[in-house]
């Protein structure tokens, strides 16, 4: 025991010296790579020793030995929960260790003859260091599923070609493939050895889906759960239709614009798959198709005072939501979706309810989709039925519920008009664009529109020589 411990304390001292030597700021690209790599390389070496020793622990931890396992002996549920005192990584980190140590562990028969490990390529590879412990897990893992019902030369041919494909050794694999690349191979053999698979797999899947709202944290409400696939995919592709609207453009030179896809979009994906959510919401909310509360459409209701709203400060609260909605949250409600003014006096008591106010009639929306065509925000390709209407003249200023002060924009868009540098106005009923300076210092008021028919006529207004009179 002495002596394990002194090679492994000499070889951290050479480690130790081994890293001084050079810091990462100081490698050239190169070097860098090669360094990367080489560590990684030595790494590989050491978490084989890691899901040996890993395996070894669970071995000598099993259930069947009762009282006398060692988890139990040094006071431990569990071997994970052991090696997880021991080595101080999270239970996650040790469960994959005490899997693969545990699939590539030589065992024994009935009788004590040696018996090769459950996965003797992985157990192979990993012990050469050219199988690192992610997807050494990983092949253990799907192919594990498999073990009860598939054929075991078919099981023996598949994990050899996984491991082939993940050290480059094999003929159709020149390259090696990352972790995540196996885990898609690795699922595509798991789907062939077990051709029942897919049946109580989606019995489980319809047993376990669901979508809960968190609590909330930090202005933010969290949002988890399970979709099946086939939903998934469903949201993906509108998620993907509408993923990465681009602002601005048609007043640039060629080489501002060549260069907008990477200026233009602040938002991080992320940021962009929430907004496109939020669209889809309105988009279904004002749909019609779904059932009525209380007799009216589904409808978030959102108070405020009106000496706070007047004021600039405080906030305002959505129904059914603990957590306080922004007043520029909510005068983006109010524009969107209407007001109605409610006077309470001191005591409670109602004294005065007003009519609902400020709710574009489907007329009107359909007049200036006609006009628009989608979000006006020149480059941003949201379409008319995902937009909200802006009112460009807000009503505490006397603008009016009219389409000649109504605009189509996006979620996003319209979420942001006051502080995105973008400027709306209405001329002679017709809305125009003013970009933000950083992309047009000049501050040049533009038509804006993406409708077909308004930029036919557009295009004849300006080009005479191409109206359909002169081309007939």
């Amino acid at each position: 025991m002495a002596g394990i411990r002194e090679a492994l304390d000499e070889i951290g001292a050479q480690l130790a010296a081994v890293f001084a030597v050079d810091t990462p700021q100081r490698l050239d690209d190169e070097e860098l790579l090669l360094v990367a790599g080489a560590y990684e390389a030595f790494g590989r070496e050491v978490d084989a020793h890691r899901a040996a020793l890993a395996g070894e622990v669970a071995e000598r931890s099993r259930v069947e030995l009762g009282g006398e396992r060692l988890s139990a002996r040094k006071g431990c549920r569990s071997p994970v929960e052991l090696l997880e005192r021991v080595t101080q990584v999270s239970g996650s980190e040790a469960r994959r260790r005490v899997t693969v140590g545990a699939a590539t562990r030589p065992r024994a028969g009935f009788t004590g003859e040696p018996l090769a490990p459950e996965h003797p390529h992985v157990a192979a590879a990993l012990t050469a260091g050219g199988l690192g412990l992610d997807a050494a897990h990983t092949i253990i893992r799907e192919l594990g599923r498999t073990r009860t019902v598939a054929d075991p030369a078919h099981l023996d041919t598949a994990e050899r070609a996984l491991v082939e494909q993940a050290t480059g050794t094999g003929d159709g694999a020149p390259v090696r493939a990352s972790a995540d690349e196996l885990a898609v191979q690795a699922r595509a053999w798991a789907g062939f050895l077990d051709q029942d698979g897919p049946e109580p797999d989606d019995e489980r899947a319809m047993r376990r889906r669901g979508l809960r709202l968190g609590r909330a944290r930090d202005g933010l409400i969290g949002l988890s759960g399970e979709l099946l696939p086939e939903i998934a995919a469903k949201l993906q592709r509108l998620l993907d239709a509408h993923l990465s609207p681009r602002s601005g453009g048609g007043f640039l030179t060629d080489a501002e614009r060549a260069d907008l896809a990477v200026q233009a979009e602040t938002r991080t994906t992320d940021q962009q798959r929430h907004d496109v959510l939020a669209a889809i919401i309105d988009t279904a909310a004002r749909s019609g198709e779904h059932p009525s509360i209380g007799g009216a459409a589904p409808t978030v209701l959102v108070s405020v005072r009106d000496a706070d709203l007047e004021a600039g400060r405080g906030a305002a609260h959505a129904d059914g939501i603990s957590l306080p909605v922004s007043l520029r949250a909510a005068r983006h409600l109010i524009c969107t979706g209407g007001i109605q003014i409610i006077t309470l006096n001191d005591a409670g008591r109602i004294t005065r309810l007003g009519s609902p106010e400020r709710c574009f009639t489907p007329h009107q929306r359909r007049a200036i989709t006609l006009r628009d065509g989608g979000c006006l925000i020149p480059g941003c390709t949201v379409p008319a039925a995902w937009c909200e209407i802006h009112h460009v003249t807000p009503d505490n200023r006397g603008g009016p519920t009219h389409t000649d002060n109504g605009v189509l924009l996006c979620w996003y868009h319209h979420r942001t008009i006051d502080t995105s540098g973008w400027g709306i106005r209405m001329h002679h009923g017709a809305p125009q664009i003013r970009p933000p300076t950083w992309l047009d210092p000049h501050g040049t008021w533009r038509t804006a529109t993406t409708s077909p028919t308004r930029l036919a006529n557009l295009l004849e207004s300006e080009r005479p020589e191409l109206s359909w009179e002169d081309t007939a």
